[in-house]
């Protein structure tokens, strides 16, 4: 599943975590670092790893306010959300094809109630 939502992400030169990250950040601007490990099921070192990366590319801004962090997307990122979308349209179609429509809608009902389980 990893491979083919990486494939999906590739022609903008993103993996599929940077890509979610930044949809997240487009969706929720000022987003925390807190939300986005709760929402992605990654580490907080991950998730500073990742974001490391995106700010690299001018996609995300981080600031601090007392002791939070907020991030925000860039003029760039929001630029970049109708191809964001196609490519995650691309890897629903992907794995849907491969799986076929039934499987893959169970599939994604079992991951969302483990996600719930997950504290």
């Amino acid at each position: 599943m990893e491979k083919l939502a990486n494939a999906s992400w590739e022609k903008l030169g993103l993996t599929a975590s940077h890509a979610y990250i930044l949809m997240l950040a487009i969706e929720r601007p000022g987003i925390q670092p807190s939300e986005l490990v709760k929402n992605l099921l990654l580490t907080p070192s991950t998730i500073t790893r990742l974001m490391e990366k995106l700010e690299t590319r001018k996609l995300i801004v981080r600031t601090t306010e007392g002791k939070l962090t907020n991030v925000y997307p860039t003029p760039k990122a929001k630029a970049m959300l109708p191809e964001l979308k196609e490519c995650l349209q691309e890897f629903h179609q992907a794995y849907t094809s491969l799986l076929g429509r039934e499987e893959s809608s169970r599939l994604v009902g079992h991951i969302n109630k483990l996600a719930d389980k997950l504290p």
